[in-house]
């Protein structure tokens, strides 16, 4: 049965007061939103992800304010039944309160996105969040593993490896929590970590490799279609191979140019018979 109700902040905390899965995946694009979209999934992340897989960066750290409200504004587009979620890019919302405000409101204002997502838990984080909340602006907080912090925390490493961490982590959703974060995305998690910190949170947890006990999770589409082929992480399932399909099309496409059988017959446009007849007697002056 097609999914067609309007996902808002009141449908994802009755999925949590429900115990139902929530589902989310991200899109930097009109074409792919759509899609995700008439799929059924509940959010649809506009992840500072597309540095690497959209953009081609190393790292998240290198896209702006404007590539993700360029990207968001496209997503919207293709969405009428999904929540629409949008990064915050790296120190777009860290140093000063005011630009954090301005900034998280244009992806509400301008771009349309239903809410933003601020990564980390520390203390200015909990007041931008508060503040944007306050402010009418919806916010997802993500702990955990957290991209934008990638050098502080020394790699692409497991977070909460431990009770002393666990609990930390624990501190910082309680906190977030209160100033009003919506949900929170754990990322690179212990399942038991993850489990412990879902059970004590009013607020829903979107894993994306924190198990099995979250009450939704996340992935980046690209992985699990496998069209973004530089690195596949050991939490995304692969459901497609759209890569090897992508290629396999491009390959045979230039092989049948290079051999003179695209364009066939069936695939171009001619001129009514008068018009043929007319051409005959034209004189290309060379």
């Amino acid at each position: 049965m097609k999914k067609t109700e309007k996902i808002t902040l009141n449908t994802i905390k009755k999925y949590r007061a429900d115990n139902k899965k929530i589902t989310a995946l991200t899109a930097y694009d009109y074409s792919t939103a759509r899609i995700l979209d008439e799929s059924g999934i509940d959010i649809i992340l506009v992840g500072d992800s597309l540095a690497m897989v959209a953009l081609g960066y190393e790292t998240t750290h290198s896209v702006t304010v404007e590539d993700m409200l360029y990207h968001t504004k496209a997503v919207c587009k293709g969405v009428n039944r999904a929540l629409i979620v949008a990064d915050m890019p790296f120190m777009s919302y860290q140093a000063d309160m005011k630009d954090a405000l301005i900034n998280a409101g244009r992806f509400i204002k301008e771009a349309g996105s239903h809410a933003v997502k601020l990564e980390g838990g520390y203390e200015h984080v909990v007041n931008v969040t508060k503040r944007c909340t306050e402010s009418g602006i919806p916010v997802m907080s993500h702990l955990g593993f957290t991209p934008q912090f990638l050098f502080s925390i020394g790699g692409y490493n497991m977070q909460g490896k431990n009770r002393e961490a666990m609990e930390k982590i624990l501190e910082q959703a309680l906190k977030l929590q209160s100033a009003g974060a919506f949900s929170l995305v754990l990322e690179m998690v212990p399942e038991e970590c993850a489990k412990i910190i879902t059970e004590n949170l009013d607020i829903p947890t979107i894993g994306i490799g924190a198990g099995r006990y979250c009450s939704g999770q996340i992935l980046v589409t690209d992985d699990i279609t496998g069209k973004y082929r530089d690195f596949t992480p050991k939490f995304a399932r692969k459901y497609a191979d759209i890569g090897s399909i992508i290629k396999n099309a491009a390959t045979s496409y230039r092989n049948d140019v290079e051999e003179g059988v695209f364009p066939s017959e069936a695939e171009i446009f001619n001129l009514d018979e008068n018009e043929k007849k007319r051409l005959e007697s034209f004189k290309t002056g060379k």
